[in-house]
Parts: C-alpha cells; structure tokens; sequence
C-alpha cells in the first residue's frame, strides 16, 4: 500500500527548549540559538530538511516569549539564504509534547505526513529524510532512526543490578521521526486526555499503531551536556572552490576600441565592439573570480549602461572582484585562461598575456596558464566575426 505524497509533507524543528543543562557552559544562551559555521543550530537542521525535494514546509517552534523576534530572525534568514520551502513559526509549551502539539497544530490541512526533529540534533544527513520519507511513502504510519547499541546495558534498582538486558534486541533512537500527520494528531490527543507522559513522538504512535525502523547514523548526535559544546569547535577546514567565466565580443570597424587581451595591446588585431574597453579575456577571468565565492557576474556589479564604465580599464575590474573574493574570504590561487580567435595569431602575445594576468592576480607564473586556439574556421569566431575567451579559476576558502 502506498502511503501520502511527498509532495504533502511537512518538517517540524524543535526549537523551543530551555537547555537548563547548557546554560552555564553556553553563557545562558539557549542551545537552538548556539553558532555553528556561522548559524544558529535550528538553521543548519532548516538547511538539511531542504535538500530534499520532498519537503514541501517547515514549522520553527520557539519558546513563546521569543516567537516575535525569531519570526523576524527567520524571515531575514530566509531573505538571505532562500531555502526554497513554505515556513510558519509558532510558539512551543511547557514540555516538548506541548511543543509538538502545537506544531502539529501550525501545519496546513493538507499537510499528510510530517517529520519532527529536535534542533539540538544539527549533524543529521539528507539520507535520514530520505528513507524516513521511502517508509512513508510505502505505508509506514510511523518510522524512527536508529543505531545499536554497543554497550552492555543493565537495568539497576536501587543501586543494585536488576537484569542484564540483551543489547541485541535494544536500538537508540533519533530524530527526525517520521508519521502520518493523522496518526501522529490522534496520538497527541490521546495523550493530552489520558495524561501521557513520553519522551518521544514514537513512544505515542506505538500504543496506537506500528512504527518501524530506518538506521540512523553515530554523527547524529545531540548537543545535550557541556561536552558535547566541543562538537561545535571542529577544526576549521580549507575546501577549493573553482568558478567559471566566458565572454564574447564581435569584430567591429574601424571607429570600435583597439583589441586588448589579458591587459595587453595586440597591434594590427580586428577592433572590438564594447562598453568598456573590450578585454574579452579579463572580462571571463573577472566573471570566474565571481564564480569562486557566488558573486554573480560582472554585468551585475560593472553594467554596460552605466556611464561610468564607458571605456573601463577591464584591469581594474578584475582588481575590484578580487577585493570582492578576498572580503567573501576567498584566496585565488590559481587560473586557466583560453582565448578563441580565427585572428589575430596569438602566440608573439602569450608570454606576455600570461605574465600580465599572473601579475593582476597577484600570482606566480607558474599558477596561470595561458593558451589560445582557433575553431578551425568553423561558428562565428571561425567567420571572423568575434572573439571569445574562457577562464578557470580555483579559490580556496576556510569553512
């Protein structure tokens, strides 16, 4: 039997915890709120859950005397980092069942199925949502994630070992968790009338139907005590990042700008027709270099009908994207340039191109190549219509 769609299901993120147990080691700021990589923990989980295409919505519940001000937070969140996905925040309760429950409440009608995760849990990957959401979709009414349990565990009484339990048969469970948005409503009902007292939304759903199993994942910790604070100080890693840039200009006559490429005049070359001073190559180099942080591109940041860049030296273009990657803290380290001509030969310039560009980069020859080919007469450049130039450039940047 197939379960609801995915297109109906929606995401709960538990952000409404006092964390008494970090408080003193936090400074007193709530767990959800702590940094990591530069945001608070309730967002990275945001950020997880829309990776999955599945994911239709999010509710953020945050305790209630801050639900104005993270409404605001989350809205410039979403402004600034767009995850693509509805969002509601509403205000959780005294216990973390009250903050479900109000969850549950916040969703809309046509919501099926919905996933509840803790925000202290940051470290989750796509591949939990992704089987959580498979068991929904083939019938589950309720799915959890677990591990195994490695360790020996005892059932101790007053002090004294009770019974020794068989740790095959005992899982740790984690968030999300996965349910029918019916199943998981009843349950919560049932629990408010009857006095229920859970630790989970599972340990509801199993008096009322069955909840299977998915693995979870050992990364899938949660931020609880004063040392797991020392997850949040990983050491910091530098990952390459490489941007792409590519360019056109057409052939223009004799009234049109004098062709320059990487900063360097080429004398007898056809003119070009340009805004600026039509250095095709430093324009694809500049436009890579944007690449390398997601800085758009240059017609974004140097319009072609801006008065001000009529006749601009494409030098200082680069050397502004530069100041661009090294403020978004990424180092360019190295480039590889390619300009496609049918004319002028290029070959008497490439020494030069190469050592001019290594030297606006604030490179070391050896870090750019430079190299220009034809298309053997054919398209628009093998016409001797234009010109056009493409360039890769590798940034490295600390996470």
């Amino acid at each position: 039997m197939r379960g609801p769609s995915m297109n109906d299901i929606w995401g709960i993120i538990l952000a409404a915890g006092s964390g008494r147990r970090l408080a003193e080691a936090s400074g007193g700021e709530r767990k959800q709120y702590l940094e990591y990589r530069g945001a608070p923990l309730f967002w990275h989980s945001a950020r997880t859950f829309s990776r999955n295409a599945g994911i239709k919505g999010l509710v953020f519940v945050f305790p209630p005397d801050d639900v104005t001000a993270m409404e605001k937070q989350v809205r410039q969140a979403f402004r600034t980092e767009d995850l693509g996905v509805k969002w509601v925040v509403t205000a959780g309760g005294e216990r973390r069942q009250d903050s479900v429950r109000n969850g549950l409440a916040a969703l809309p009608r046509d919501c099926a199925s919905v996933l509840v995760h803790d925000s202290a849990r940051p470290f989750f990957s796509p591949r939990i949502l992704a089987d959580l959401i498979t068991a929904l979709e083939n019938g589950a009414q309720g799915v959890i994630p677990v591990i195994p349990v490695t360790d020996t565990v005892k059932r101790v009484d007053g002090g004294k070992v009770a019974e020794t339990l068989n740790r095959a048969e005992l899982a740790a469970v984690q968030t999300p968790q996965g349910f029918e948005t019916a199943i998981l409503k009843e349950a919560h009902e049932r629990a408010l009338a009857e006095g229920w007292e859970v630790t989970d939304d599972a340990s509801m759903v199993e008096r009322l139907a069955e909840v299977v199993t998915v693995p979870g994942e050992a990364a899938n910790v949660k931020i609880t005590v004063p040392e797991d604070l020392n997850r949040l100080k990983d050491a910091r890693t530098t990952v390459p990042c490489v941007g792409w840039g590519y360019d056109v200009h057409r052939f223009g006559g004799e009234n049109d700008r004098p062709m320059v490429l990487g900063g360097v005049n080429i004398p007898g070359g056809p003119t070009i027709v340009a805004h600026s001073d039509g250095d095709v190559l430093l324009h694809a180099l500049a436009d890579a270099i944007l690449g390398t942080f997601g800085g758009g591109d240059i017609g974004t940041h140097f319009p072609d009908n801006d008065p001000n860049f009529d006749n601009a030296n494409s030098g200082m273009l680069v050397r502004e994207v530069l100041t661009m990657a090294e403020r978004a803290g990424t180092r360019i380290v190295h480039a590889d340039l390619t300009v496609i001509t049918q004319v002028p030969r290029l070959a008497p310039h490439s020494a030069l191109i190469a050592r001019n560009a290594a030297r606006l980069l604030g490179l070391e020859p050896h870090q750019v190549n430079f190299k220009a080919t034809t298309e053997e007469k054919l398209g628009f450049t093998g016409e001797k219509k234009g010109i056009k130039a493409v360039a890769s450039v590798t940034g490295l940047k600390e996470l």
